[in-house]
């Protein structure tokens, strides 16, 4: 079975990503893995700011997190999936090197224009410019809507 990858920060980038892949994995009769990458010390999630501490914290408290953002997002972005198989995964590690590595075994990788990285005015940003260049599969990167933001 083929499998549609997709980044997921809880951006409107992502969450447009998030929708475009499950289409697209209709379309394939394909999985879809939707992969959020979180790194220790630092949570980038809209809505959560403050709810752990930036550094120290525990491990475990920093994983739960990125679950329920995973979560939030794929329950706005999809309520109903049609019938297609989606996989959570939760990885630790940088953003690019998590979704290049998911990439390997990828029918295709999706991801946002832009993401909650700190360069608002870039019209790519650096994850998805780097997942362009690096992936093992192709790659779409989905702008958001004109009025999502």
């Amino acid at each position: 079975m083929s499998v549609i990858v997709v980044g997921v920060d809880h951006s409107a980038g992502a969450t447009e990503a998030v929708r475009f892949a499950l289409e697209e994995a209709k379309l394939r009769d394909a999985t879809l893995r939707t992969v959020h990458a979180w790194q220790f010390g630092y949570i980038g999630v809209t809505g959560l700011e403050g709810a752990l501490p930036a550094v120290g914290g525990e491990l475990g408290d920093f994983r739960t997190a990125a679950a329920a953002t995973l979560d939030a997002t794929l329950r706005e972005a999809i309520p109903e999936t049609g019938g297609v198989e989606v996989e959570r995964r939760v990885v630790e590690g940088a953003p690019t090197a998590v979704l290049v590595e998911q990439s390997r075994d990828a029918d295709l990788l999706v991801v946002g224009s832009r993401g909650h990285g700190g360069f608002a005015q870039l019209l790519l940003g650096s994850v998805s410019q780097q997942c362009a260049q690096h992936a093992e599969c192709p790659v779409v990167i989905v702008r958001p809507q004109a009025n999502a933001d």
